[in-house]
């Protein structure tokens, strides 16, 4: 897709900046919290022509450009969608996302290209994540469901890649698009990773997350699910069979425990496991989960601990249930949370309440083992700790206690240790964390890549799409190398994709 020059454009940047900011449109609190369906309701085309047309095209560099983990080229999307030539802005946003349809919803936005938009300044950032949400919404629509992944002409080589979250699923995309065979392979029951199982419906419909998943099916991607590579078989079982390349994209998937007296507790749950049997339809559930049956939450008193992203999911989802009440406890002020804003706001405007510099020290059972209440201490800040946040320092004698019948514990992810220590030569760091070459994805181990989270640990969704890409493109570059090697015809003109 050919770049809009921004110096090129006629436009006039006072006329636009009197262009009034768009608020988006979102269903009333009273009526979404009755479901779990999307709570925004979708632009019209003229909302989204005349939002575009707010953008007051920055010269090359554009902060918004430069602010997005996978460049996108927003300015020249947006004087396509104010144009009214939706499906020229989609094909754009593929050039440089291979999950477009997921990051314009999940992506925290404000700090990433809508926090670099100039118009902020004036009265309100350009609202690029719908606007890359409508168009490529739009050009599913159009397409009939599906969205073709354009297919290279064959390589002959495979690749295996281990896990089908946004890592695993973009390095798939972006190799079959160089013609390679691509095989995922998954310890669920079905693909997405965090996207079908972390993240609730209203915040990212599973039918979006499918829809992606049955495009790369229809280019022949290949998926292979309910296997744990590590267990069920290794890294060099994959070398064994033919893979002449893996790619590592499991994620950082294992609950964080809370040290806790009373952490045993009935009504205690790790927030992986009440997202997933609030959110997930029982049919594709993980095995651990099968037979425990639907959360039972109505008019109970729910407390999620933790201040991200994923407790405000949890609280969220607790709202829905019908609890009578929800609270968020966290040890540090509001300022810390690692959490989005927009995520708080929509959790406060749904009856969520917060309970700042708390910190749960016991969890109490009744005689039969259930959880009756939590005992908390009020924290206060002190001096910065590694992470640049200010440390929370109990106050003495500030104990007391808060009924709960229900606790999610929402404090944090860490690295599943399995494949380090079934990968000869495969180094690790922080309790699993792979080694990896931050530009490449390359491992220790010869031909082995990996990106996402099991490499950085917990971020974004678009960090890991992005780390997909770039060891997709290592990848390509070490099969060629192969082919050089063993002597074989027309390695990287052959390794090209048909146009």
């Amino acid at each position: 897709m050919q770049k809009v020059p921004s110096e090129t454009l006629p436009i006039d940047r006072k006329k636009r900046l009197v262009i009034p900011y768009l608020e988006l449109p979102l269903r009333d609190p009273e009526e979404r919290v009755c479901d779990f369906n999307d709570i925004h309701i979708p632009l019209t085309p003229e909302e989204a022509q005349r939002e575009a047309s707010r953008c007051i095209h920055c010269p090359d560099p554009a902060p918004c450009m430069q602010a997005c983990p996978v460049h996108n080229d927003i300015p020249s999307a947006m004087w396509l969608i104010e144009q009214g030539r939706f499906l020229e802005a989609a094909a754009l946003y593929r050039d440089t996302s291979s999950m477009p349809e997921v990051c314009s919803r999940v992506c925290p936005h404000e700090v990433l290209c809508e926090g670099g938009c100039v118009r902020s300044a004036y009265d309100g950032t350009v609202q690029t994540g719908m606007l890359e949400r409508f168009v490529v919404d739009y050009e599913r629509r159009v397409k009939g469901g599906l969205v073709e992944v354009p297919v290279g002409k064959p390589t002959g080589h495979s690749v295996a890649v281990i896990g089908a979250g946004p890592a695993g699923l973009s390095c798939a995309e972006q190799l079959r698009q160089k013609g390679h065979d691509v095989t995922v392979f998954d310890a669920k029951p079905t693909a997405g990773g965090l996207l079908t199982y972390g993240i609730p419906n209203f915040k990212l419909p599973k039918d979006v997350v499918f829809a992606r998943v049955e495009d790369l099916k229809q280019a022949g991607v290949q998926f292979v699910y309910n296997t744990k590579i590590g267990v069920d078989k290794t890294i060099d079982d994959l070398f064994a069979e033919g893979f002449e390349a893996v790619f590592i994209g499991v994620g950082a998937n294992v609950d964080a425990p809370m040290k806790v007296e009373g952490n045993d507790l009935e009504g205690v749950y790790p927030a992986t496991e009440y997202l997933v049997r609030a959110n997930v339809p029982e049919d594709i559930w993980p095995e651990e989960y099968k037979g425990k049956g639907p959360l039972e939450v109505e008019g109970k008193h729910v407390i999620v601990v933790g201040g991200g992203d994923t407790a405000s999911d949890c609280l969220r989802t607790s709202v829905r249930l019908n609890a009578a009440k929800v609270t968020c406890v966290y040890r540090r002020s509001e300022a810390e949370m690692p959490g989005g804003l927009k995520d708080r706001t929509w959790a406060r405007q749904e009856g969520a309440e917060y309970q700042f510099l708390t910190q749960p020290v016991k969890f109490i059972g009744d005689e039969n083992g259930r959880l009756k209440a939590v005992e908390c201490v009020r924290m206060k800040l002190g001096e910065p700790d590694e992470s640049g946040r200010r440390r929370p320092i109990p106050v003495e004698g500030s104990n007391f206690t808060m009924p709960a019948d229900i606790v999610v514990l929402a404090i944090g992810y860490w690295p599943d240790d399995t494949l380090g220590k079934t990968t000869p030569d495969l180094k690790t760091y922080k309790w699993g964390l792979i080694v990896t070459d931050p530009e490449t994805g390359e491992t220790s181990r010869p031909g082995v890549y990996a990106g996402g989270d099991a490499a950085t640990g917990p971020d974004l969704v678009v960090t890991a799409v992005a780390a997909g890409r770039r060891a997709a493109a290592a990848i390509h570059k070490y099969l060629s190398g192969l082919e050089k090697a063993e002597g074989q015809p027309g390695s990287e003109e052959a390794l090209q994709p048909v146009p």
